[in-house]
């Protein structure tokens, strides 16, 4: 089951998301209109393929930025007042280890 809520009137529904398709000669199957719709899948999704337990799962993949590493890594260093040395990942695991210590979780890291 999955909840869809209604724009018009605010309210969730519980829905089926099961359908049924055919497997065509070339190996194509449609995914019904409703569940395209709920899922928000638009012409040219690119999904992937993941086969699973004796059927296959559809995922919708994920839309590239088309930056660069650099490009992103710059984004974030703009958004961020950090003016100190670069840290390694070891002292960032270290830090958030006491930190999690101190509020009293145990976390297996």
């Amino acid at each position: 089951m999955r909840a869809r809520i209604d724009s018009a009137c605010g309210k969730t529904h519980l829905t089926a998301m099961n359908a049924k398709t055919t497997l065509s000669a070339k190996g194509q199957v449609v995914i019904p209109k409703d569940v395209r719709d709920q899922l928000g899948f638009a012409p040219g999704q690119v999904l992937d393929v993941v086969p699973m337990g004796g059927g296959v799962l559809l995922k919708p993949q994920h839309k590239k930025s088309g930056r660069s590493f650099d490009e992103i890594m710059a984004g974030i260093r703009a958004r961020i007042d950090y003016k100190g040395p670069p840290v390694s990942i070891e002292e960032m695991n270290e830090t958030i280890a006491e930190h999690w210590a101190r509020s009293g979780n145990q976390g297996d890291w």
